[in-house]
């Protein structure tokens, strides 16, 4: 019996964006409809906010020049707090009161992915912005999310005060806008085919059973 070609995924993703974060879970409950195909995510970096400097600013800040206010804010807050309840996940925006700069939490994410750990490390970037109201611009927040995952931390801290990556980081999100991503999460599979937002996970499951077939088909020819 022939192997199956693993289908590449690459989820371009920042996080700080909510939709990104319920996409996660969505793009996890797809594998999971879809055990048998046989897969290889990538996490890859995109500044939602590329102009929020690197020490961050205040959140009311924040909404202010994103949303025009604070309260403009709100309404549209509703309605991700509730998608994100019903994957049973957490987003208290009230809690939340430094807007960061992500490149560090992209660095950390890219460090991860050496031990295969580059999930729960967005994972748990996600989980202290979004349900916790985590200061991300805080070096020793960073440093405890990166030890909670199983990275050294002293190594993390060291590695936080260089710029070690960041060209990397920021030219790889740099590709991701000149290719036209705007909107995230953008789940691109085997290189070729993307798919924007947070799709429902039985969309996102034919998606990956689909592009699958496809490969391997041609690999069959």
């Amino acid at each position: 019996m022939s192997t199956l070609k693993p289908l590449k995924i690459d989820i371009v993703s920042d996080v700080v964006c909510p939709w990104c974060y319920i996409g996660k879970r969505r793009i996890e409950n797809a594998l999971a409809l879809v055990p048998d195909v046989p897969v290889e995510v990538r996490w890859r970096p995109f500044f939602l906010n590329s102009w929020v400097p690197r020490e961050g600013i205040s959140r009311d800040e924040y909404l202010t020049a994103k949303f025009g206010s604070v309260e403009a804010y709100k309404g549209i807050a509703g309605r991700v707090v509730a998608a994100a309840g019903e994957e049973g996940l957490t987003y208290r925006p009230e809690l939340v009161k430094r807007q960061p700069n992500t490149i560090d939490c992209h660095r950390l994410i890219h460090w991860a992915e050496a031990q295969g750990k580059s999930a729960e490390m967005k994972q748990r970037l996600m989980e202290l912005y979004f349900r916790d109201g985590g200061d991300l611009t805080d070096v020793n927040v960073l440093v405890q999310a990166a030890a909670d995952v199983g990275l050294d931390a002293d190594d993390v801290r060291r590695r936080l005060a260089t710029d070690e990556d960041v060209a990397l980081i920021s030219g790889q999100a740099q590709e991701a806008s000149d290719k036209g991503i705007s909107g995230v999460p953008t789940f691109i599979f085997a290189q070729k085919y993307a798919v924007s937002g947070a799709q429902p996970a039985e969309q996102l499951a034919r998606a990956i059973r689909q592009v699958s077939g496809e490969i391997n088909a041609q690999a069959a020819e």
